[in-house]
Order: structure tokens, then C-alpha cells, then sequence
């Protein structure tokens, strides 16, 4: 059998999140392997990068890979379980936004590691005409706003989610 292409395992891995929930990157590698990949943890993450998969609460609570177009909901604004933007956005803020802060022209958005990806895309999602821009780490978002007082006016918002 010949080497399975990067795209290949890239359709495999859309597939996979289509057909169940996947919590960890093992549980994906596991599955790839059961489909005939031979794939690492660190292929499967890179692949996850790539592809712009994020991981998100699921409704029992525990989070689980999404791909990026279906986390963020069609161009309505609803979200991948029905809800608008705003709503979404203080789901996830709720769920998983441990604190926001303030320097002179940014915020700083801490999150569990591993959700400030996911949390920056529902807050882009939401369009908060204030906002410029977000930028995601792993465990931290900055967000850049169009002046102090709409840093303040963005910072009272998101704290409002809490």
C-alpha cells in the first residue's frame, strides 16, 4: 500500500470530528491509526494547526475538537449550536475565560491553556464594532481596540460575561 498523502489524512481527520466527538489529540491519533494512518501525536497536531481546528466545550462540558467553520457558525452569526454571536461569545466566556486586563492599548484575555484559539474566534465572530483586532497564544488573547475608551467600553462588555 502506498503512503497516504497529507491531504488524505487531513479529509480523514474533518471525517472523523464529522462522525463523533474527539476530546484529545490521542483519541484522534488512535483513530487514524484504526483507519490505517501512521500518524504521531505531533503529525496529528500540526495537522489540527493547520486545518484551523479549535477546541471548544461540548454541551456535556468537556471539550472537544470542532473544525473552525463550524465553531464559528455560517455568516448569520449563529453559532455551531443555533445560538447568535453575542450569545456564543458569553457561553464561552463564561465557560472558559478566567480573567480579562488592561495595559494602555491592549487587553489580555486569560484562558485555561489550549482555549484562547477558540475563545478569540467567538469573540471575531461577535463583530464588537470596538475591537481591531485579536491576537491568540495559547493560553492568553490580546485585543486591540480603536481607542482608550473603547479599550474601556470592551473590557466592561467582556467582564459583563463573566
Amino acid at each position: 500500500m502506498s503512503p497516504r498523502t497529507r491531504r488524505e489524512r487531513e479529509v480523514a481527520i474533518l471525517q472523523i470530528l464529522a462522525e463523533r466527538e474527539v476530546h484529545t489529540q490521542g483519541e484522534l491519533v488512535a483513530e487514524l491509526r484504526g483507519r490505517g494512518y501512521a500518524v504521531t501525536q505531533a503529525t496529528v497536531s500540526r495537522d489540527i494547526q493547520r486545518l484551523g481546528i479549535v477546541k471548544l466545550p461540548s454541551p456535556g462540558g468537556a471539550p472537544r475538537y470542532l473544525p473552525r467553520d463550524e465553531a464559528i457558525g455560517s455568516e448569520n452569526g449563529a453559532g455551531a449550536d443555533g445560538g447568535t454571536a453575542k450569545e456564543n461569545l458569553a457561553s464561552v466566556f463564561r465557560e472558559s475565560v478566567l480573567s480579562v486586563d488592561s495595559g494602555e492599548a491592549l487587553l489580555a484575555v486569560r484562558t485555561p491553556p489550549g482555549l484562547a484559539n477558540a475563545v478569540a474566534i467567538t469573540i471575531d465572530q461577535a463583530r464588537i464594532p470596538e475591537i481591531v483586532a485579536t491576537l491568540a497564544g495559547d493560553d492568553t488573547i490580546f485585543i486591540l481596540s480603536k481607542s482608550v475608551a473603547d479599550r474601556r467600553k470592551v473590557r466592561r462588555l467582556l467582564e459583563g460575561y463573566l
